[in-house]
Parts: C-alpha cells; structure tokens; sequence
C-alpha cells in the first residue's frame, strides 16, 4: 500500500514558514483529479492566507484553532449549478478533499481537513465572510503548513469490517 496513505495524519501544529505558491498550486492540481459523477467536477478552490480571516473562523468553529499556525487553508466549495444530481457535490467535494490532503502529504505538508458541512451556521459566516456566490456551497476548509509536529501510524485495518458476497459472510 502506498506509504502516503497510510502516514498522512491530521497536523494541527506548523512552523512559521509559508508555503510557496507552485507548491500550493500543485496540491490544488491534485484535488481537480479526483473522481466525480459524470466527470462534472463541480468544485472550486479559495487559497486563503489572511489571518484576520482564520481568527474570525476560529471564533465560530470549535474545532479550527490550528488555523493560528497555518500558513494557508484551502476552502473546497460545491457548485450546484455543475452538479451531477442533487447532493453529488457532496461526494464529488469529498473525493476533491482528500486528493488535496494526499497530495499535501506527498509535498511534506501537513493538513487538516476542517469540518464545514453540514454544519449550516458554520457554512453561512464562511459564505458570507468570502463573499460566495448563491450557488457555492463551503464543503470543507483544509488547514496547511509546514509540519511542527510528527504523530505516528495507526493500525486501523479491521478485517471484522470486510464481507464477502453478503453483509455477515466472512472476507
């Protein structure tokens, strides 16, 4: 299995030091790869950096405060007007996410995917506070930086998770 997968952790601590716009630029490459139904890719990307900005999500996000460090954030958005069918954006935004979170890994950057959806207060101060358009809807908010700490690999494979042919019959 490829190493990216199993060593890319959430980073909630990062060094001063910025990222540098290529780099940033080919993470984001990587979300536009992702799968999407009827190949729609209805997604787009705010590259954010403004502090001012984290501080006012970190106020009404409990669990956002590694913004504090982060040199960058990437809000994932949906657009409704491209989507496949009602709520594929959903999926088609989840896909784009952890491309982006992979692709943050294989650079040596850390990330960590910040909660939007469904959570619609959250979704209302981020639309407004970027100024969204009616049909762009906040999927997720990616925190990057240069990684400040080193967190180890779990074990989470669980073939009790696993059936074959049928729910219940042993893989």
């Amino acid at each position: 299995m490829n190493e990216i997968i199993l060593k890319r952790r959430s980073i909630r601590k990062f060094t001063s030091r910025k990222i540098e716009k290529p780099l940033l630029e080919e993470i984001i490459k990587a979300g536009m790869y992702a799968p999407s139904a009827v190949n729609k890719q209805p997604w787009h990307f705010l590259v954010i950096d403004d502090h001012e900005a984290f501080s006012k999500i970190i106020e009404i996000h409990p669990n956002a405060y590694m913004l504090k460090t982060a040199s960058h954030a990437i809000l994932v958005c949906g657009d409704l007007h491209k989507q496949h069918a009602d709520g594929f954006w959903l999926t088609d935004c989840g896909a784009a996410t952890q491309n982006i979170l992979l692709e943050a890994k294989s650079q040596g950057i850390g990330s960590c995917w910040i909660g939007m959806f469904p959570r619609k207060e959250r979704m209302a101060v981020v639309k407004k506070l970027f100024q969204l358009p009616e049909h762009i809807e906040p999927f997720s908010l990616i925190a990057l930086g240069y990684a400040d700490e080193e967190k180890d690999t779990p074990d989470r494979f669980d073939p009790t998770k696993i059936f074959y042919n049928q729910w219940g019959t042993a893989f």
